[in-house]
Parts: C-alpha cells; sequence; structure tokens
C-alpha cells in the first residue's frame, strides 16, 4: 500500500485540478436524472424502488466510463510523463493499481453524489433499501470492469480518441454477450454449455443478479477476475512499451 498510495494521491487530486472532472461529475448526474425521471418516467411507475435507476447504469457506462479511462496512460504518453513516471522508485504493479483505484475513486464519487435519488424513493414509498445498497455495490463493480478494460486499450495508445472508442467497443460487446438478442442466436444453434459459457462473460447477466438484491459469490469472483485479468494485461503493456 506504500508504494500505491503515492500514486493514488497524485492521480485523484488530478482529477479535480481541472474542470474537466467537474464537468464529468455534472454531466453524469444529468444523464442519470434524465433517464430516470424522464425516459424512464420514475414517477408515472408508482413504485417506490430505484429499479428503473439502475437499469440505465451499463449502457451509461459504456460512453461515460471509457471518457474517464481514456487519459490514464494515453494522457501521459502524449505529454511524455510517461518516462519520469515509470523511473519513479515504485514498482510497475503498483503505479497501474494507483492510478486504476484512483480512476476508480473518482467514479465512486460520482456514483455516491446520486444519493439524493434514494432519498427521494424512500421519500415517496418504502423502498427494500437492502436492495438499493446492493445494487449500489453492482453498479461500482460494473464500473470498475469497464474501468480495467479502457485503463488496458489506454495503456495501448497515445491517442486518446482511439481509446475510447476501442474501449466502448470492447465493453459493448461484453455488455451485450448476455442480452436475449445475442443469446437468442446462439440458442437456434448452440449446446446450453455454450450458450451458458457466452452469457457468463456478460456484464449485464451479473449485474443484474445483484441488482435483484443476491449478492452472489460467483457474480464477485467475476468482476474481480475480470478487473485482476485487464490490469494484469495493463502491466504487460505497459513493461513491453517501456522496454520498446
Amino acid at each position: 500500500m506504500k508504494y500505491i498510495w503515492p500514486i493514488f494521491k497524485r492521480e485523484f487530486a488530478g482529477y479535480f485540478a481541472t474542470p474537466l472532472a467537474y464537468v464529468f461529475i455534472v454531466i453524469f448526474l444529468l444523464a442519470m436524472g434524465a433517464f430516470t425521471f424522464y425516459v424512464g418516467r420514475f414517477f408515472e411507475n408508482n413504485i417506490a424502488d430505484l429499479s428503473v435507476f439502475f437499469g440505465y447504469h451499463p449502457w451509461l457506462y459504456l460512453f461515460l466510463v471509457p471518457a474517464i479511462s481514456m487519459r490514464l496512460w494515453a494522457e501521459e504518453r502524449r505529454t511524455g510523463t510517461m518516462e519520469l513516471l515509470l523511473t519513479l522508485p515504485i514498482p510497475l504493479w503498483a503505479t497501474v493499481a494507483g492510478k486504476y483505484l484512483a480512476a476508480w475513486a473518482f467514479v465512486a464519487v460520482a456514483l455516491a453524489l446520486t444519493f439524493p435519488i434514494w432519498i427521494t424513493v424512500n421519500y415517496l414509498g418504502d423502498p427494500d433499501n437492502g436492495v438499493i445498497v446492493a445494487s449500489y455495490v453492482g453498479s461500482l463493480l460494473m464500473a470498475g470492469g469497464y474501468l480495467a478494460i479502457g485503463a488496458c486499450v489506454s495503456s495501448t495508445t497515445s491517442n486518446q480518441v482511439i481509446a475510447f472508442v476501442v474501449t466502448v467497443v470492447v465493453c459493448f460487446l461484453f455488455t451485450i454477450s448476455g442480452a436475449p438478442l445475442v443469446l437468442d442466436v446462439f440458442r437456434a444453434w448452440a449446446p446450453l454449455a455454450l450458450v451458458n459459457a457466452v452469457s457468463s462473460f456478460s456484464f449485464l447477466t451479473h449485474f443484474q443478479q445483484i441488482e435483484a438484491g443476491v449478492i452472489d459469490l460467483r457474480d464477485l469472483i467475476y468482476f474481480f477476475s475480470l478487473i485482476a485479468l485487464f490490469l494484469a494485461a495493463n502491466i504487460v503493456v505497459v513493461d513491453l512499451k517501456k522496454s520498446g
């Protein structure tokens, strides 16, 4: 932790040193509010829960999270600070982990600022707050998965636009692999085991399990394994670029 903390502190403070962080948070909150109250017709549903609110998270994260992750390594490479960062007396794994955790913490701050919606639904009715807490946990884990993919992609290029687009595409593939539209295509010819395997790669499948209030160990293993896998790939890519 003594190696991760300096990187985490540098990165996390960096988000709030520019207007970019505040612009992102405002856009994040406006998008969440618009999709919940206007598109999802929160008040017209007359149901005291946040299923509408959390139902849009996978699709909003698909564009908002890559906007954060695209700069993680691409910006360092573009500005020429990559070499300086990698010459610090800090292990590479700690640098990767510190930058990733700072980005994840920033998303957590933005997500935490949606708490007025939670208060609103408690004011209007008697929701199951245990399910809401589980949904927040699932949402944060899902954002962490998107971020790990984005961090890995960002380390492969100095162009933030390319990092953004590629991350959106990869995250989209992971997300829709559990959608009925995709699974129906596989069900037409593939054995059930393959259909289940495709579904198991999806963010939707695991997030919807947690969103229902069930925090299953298999869903936690999925998210943490995916995060670990892409962070390991992130380390390999940065190490190869450094050697090259």
